[in-house]
Parts: C-alpha cells; structure tokens; sequence
C-alpha cells in the first residue's frame, strides 16, 4: 500500500515527468534527465525556493493531507440492530429517522445547546474563510449549531484600533460575530472566539467578552493537527509592514531595502506572515482560564491536536483540572490548508490512533470520579456516517464532531452558484435543476415557508446544513431568467 505521494502533487501544481516510473521512496522520476525545465517539487523549489512548501494557489483553496494511512473511519461498518431506539420512542410508529432527536447539551450552567452533533472549527483571517464567511454564519445559524471565529481575525483586520498594544475595536471581528447573531434562533448554537498567542498579546478575547457580548471562548495549542502558528501570504508592503508592527512574524523582513526592492521588482509577490508556537505550561494555562472566567467567560474550550501522546495526556488532565467545557482534539490529516504541505502530510497521529488514545484517557480519568469536560473530535470529518462513526468511536464522552472543510466546501459551491445565477451564465450542470436560486436549491420552499420575507436575505452560501457580501444574489431572487441555449462547448 502507498502512504505518501512524494516530490509532485496537484496541490503544489507540481507533477512528475515519468508520471508512469517513479521511484517510490523519494518521489524522484527514475530517470531524471539533464534538460528537464522542474516540473517536480524539487525542481520547481531551485527557481521558487520557499513558495513551494505551501499548497497553492494560497488563499483561494482548502487543502487536506494526501496521505493513505493504514486506518480511517472507512474501515469501520455501521451495524443496525432489531431492538430499541435511541433519541426517538421505541415504537414501529414514532421511530421514524426525521422524529429522531440529535440535540446535544454541553458546558456549565443551562450549557450551550446545539440541534445538531457538530461545530464548525475555528475558521481564523484567511482570504478563503473571510470571502465565505457570510454562508458559514448564517448556515450554522439557520442550522442551530455552534461556529468559531479563528485566530488573527482582529490582528489582520487593517481597520483594527490599537492602543498599546491591546486591541480597542475591529470591525472585521464585530462582523463576524454579528453576521452569526443576527440569525440565531431559540438560543440555540453560540459564537466563539478562539485565540493563539498573538491573539492573547492583542487582549482580543477579553475585547470580545467585554465590548461584543461574546460567552465562549476557546484557547488554541498549535494548528489543530500541526504544532505550528497559522500563515497567510501578503500581497501588500504596507500591509506586510503593519502586521510586523503589531507583532507577527513577516517574511521576508518587509523593512529590509534589499527586500522591499526585490518586491518591487517583481522577484517574489508575497510576503509570509507567521504566528508564535504557543508553549504549554499547566500553571500558565489554569490561569489563563480563569482570567477568561473573570473577564466574562461563561464557557472557555480548548483546542489542540496530534502531538505525542503525552501532550494529549496533558491536555486532558489540565482540561479536568481547569473545569473547562469542551477539549476539542483535531487529529492528521484535515485542515483548510494554510500549512506547509509536507507537514500535512507527514506530522501527526491519524485520527483512530488518536481518538483511540483520547478514549483511554477520558475513561482513566472516569474511573478516578474526576471531571472531564464535554469531547469534540475533528479531523477530516465531511459525511454523516463519518459523524456517526466518530462519536460512536468515542461514546460515552464526546458530544459533537468539530469540522470546517465540509461546511466550507458547501459554502462556497453555493456562493458560487449564486454569482453564475446572478450573471445568467449557469452551465448546463446546473441549469437543468431551474434557472432560479429557488429552483435550484432543494430547500428553498421550506425556508421560504419559515422565513417568510426574510427568506430574500439568506445568501447562496448558507445552503450548507466574504468581507460583507459582494454578491447580490439571494435565495430569494426567484427571477425568471430565460433559458440560454446549449453552446457548443
């Protein structure tokens, strides 16, 4: 069995020369020939250098690891049985699977309440979360679950007030938060705030809690699966040189003149921007917690990911300690794609390992009669047996399935499909479902029926379960647009 696809990958629009003869174990063309112009990774790094060692093209795509383990969630088989009935009354007439209920209930006090077993992971300053935003929100809204605003939303916003060094207001944060509330329905679902280091530095959860009204928060260790700080590519020297100013690493240094000149000139066209590895330490992390429970928190989440098995110990023991409400562990292989690609690939504990591992952590510290805060579990999750199969993996601690890929993915085939709409230019694979978004889109009448008026507002993109939006197309556009007819191509 293959595990890794080595030197050439569509997501690094590289690709072998002898695509049939390539060494397995590096990667390599079996013959690689004086003349070839580097097609591969490792010629296409000679003349890019460091571009290559992210997915691309950056910004505008979601990438997962390629990597074929030796065990995933497909392995496994769902088997039924003849007797009883969870979520529903054991009755041939009321164990209907639309009577089934799937509401969870997590955190202190009355706890947050969700319709549906899953949240959507935090979703942070990139352009590719950013642009897709609105749908996110509002589809989660509509859905009744929970979303996460990411890291570095507030640091990158340009509009962003500082004073030292702390942050005062961000219009790109309030958006976000807003854009979720305005369609939150029967408290269901929460909004959250999730922060790195230099979130932490900024003050941007102690912003969020006391001036946006915000009640959950999560803490972050790495990027989920990666122990690594998250990256964006700049295409702007003055934006290059505000976020070095607010303390981020930007390379190369956009106040170099021999760099700013090679900008210029064409040599390379973007900038890197980097955040800090955070360091975790127990006595840093129960204090940071409750500073977050006297600054307004009612919920305070910790995220981390498949590092060695003693950090996700640690993770569960401090999570106990500090009573916070729900451990999300994000295992290798998912993600949106804003890390190197050989790290998605090659670093971490693949999911069953790990939810593995995590399961006899969580049941060591059961039969001890400690607490242990609500589980969520990520790492690729896109299809509803997937979702099963996890928490049945898990049962009896988790709660929900964290995932972000899936959703954003929907997100955006709907946003998409509601500027061909709006510019009468749908291909013929959409165009025989209707020329309208209410034609188009399934479950358009029965929004229409629960929204009424409203229906008009709800964007394309929030089909699934952009800075303030730019495409005017509505599910409610119900225009009667003629019929183009077929083009040749």
């Amino acid at each position: 069995m293959t595990y890794s696809r080595l030197n050439a990958s569509a997501a690094t629009l590289t690709k072998n020369r002898t695509e049939d003869s390539v060494s397995p174990f590096s990667g390599m063309c079996t013959t690689c020939v004086d003349g070839c112009i580097g097609m591969c990774e490792i010629g296409k790094s000679a003349y890019r250098g460091a571009e290559m060692i992210y997915p691309q093209p950056f910004g505008i795509i979601t990438t997962a690891s390629a990597k074929n383990y030796p065990v995933d969630l497909s392995h496994f088989t769902i088997l039924g049985r003849a007797t009883g009935a969870w979520g529903v009354e054991a009755s041939s007439d009321k164990a209907l699977f639309p009577n089934v209920n799937l509401e969870v209930r997590w955190g202190r006090g009355d706890g947050i309440r969700s319709k549906l077993p899953f949240i959507l992971a935090g979703l942070g300053s990139t352009n590719i979360a950013k642009n897709n935003w609105e749908g996110l929100a509002i589809g989660a809204a509509l859905t009744g679950t929970c979303l996460t605003v990411g890291e570095n939303v507030c640091g990158m916003d340009p509009e962003s007030q500082m004073s030292d060094g702390r942050v005062l207001s961000s219009r790109e944060l309030e958006w976000r938060i807003n854009t979720f509330r305005a369609w939150q329905e029967e408290g269901y679902g929460a909004i959250i705030v999730q922060a790195n280091v230099e979130d932490t530095k900024l003050g941007v959860q102690e912003y969020a809690l006391g001036k946006l009204g915000v009640k959950a928060v999560e803490l972050k260790w790495g990027q989920g699966a990666k122990d690594i700080g998250g990256e964006v590519k700049i295409r702007d020297l003055k934006k290059a040189r505000l976020l070095k100013a607010r303390g981020y690493i930007v390379l190369p240094d956009p106040e170099d003149p021999v760099v700013v000149e090679a900008f210029e000139r064409g040599s390379f066209r973007e900038f890197e921007r980097h955040s800090r590895v955070g360091m975790a330490n127990r006595d840093t992390f129960l204090r940071r917690v409750e500073e977050l429970r006297k600054a307004g928190a009612q919920w305070v989440f910790l995220k981390t990911g498949a590092y060695r098995p003693a950090d996700l110990a640690r993770a569960v023991k401090w999570a106990s300690e500090a009573g916070i409400d729900l451990l999300t562990v994000d295992a290798a292989g998912g993600g949106t794609g804003m890390s190197p690609w050989r790290m998605m690939n090659e670093w971490g504990i693949p999911g069953i390992e790990l939810h593995s591992l995590l399961r006899q952590y969580c049941e060591r510290l059961a039969k001890q009669n400690q607490y242990l805060p609500a589980i969520a579990v990520a790492g690729g999750f896109t299809f509803e047996d997937q979702i099963f199969k996890g928490l049945a993996m898990m049962s009896p601690y988790a709660k929900l399935i964290a995932w972000a890929r899936g959703p954003l993915a929907a997100a955006m085939v709907g946003k998409n499909i509601g500027k061909l709409a709006e510019e009468n230019n749908l291909p013929l694979y959409i165009e025989r479902f209707g020329t309208t978004l209410g034609e188009i889109f399934v479950t358009a009448p029965e929004l229409q029926e629960r929204y009424k008026e409203r229906f008009r507002q709800i964007p394309p993109g929030a089909s699934m379960p952009s800075a303030p939006p730019r495409a005017p197309a509505r599910c409610g556009s119900g225009r009667n647009r003629p019929r183009r007819q077929a083009s040749p191509r």
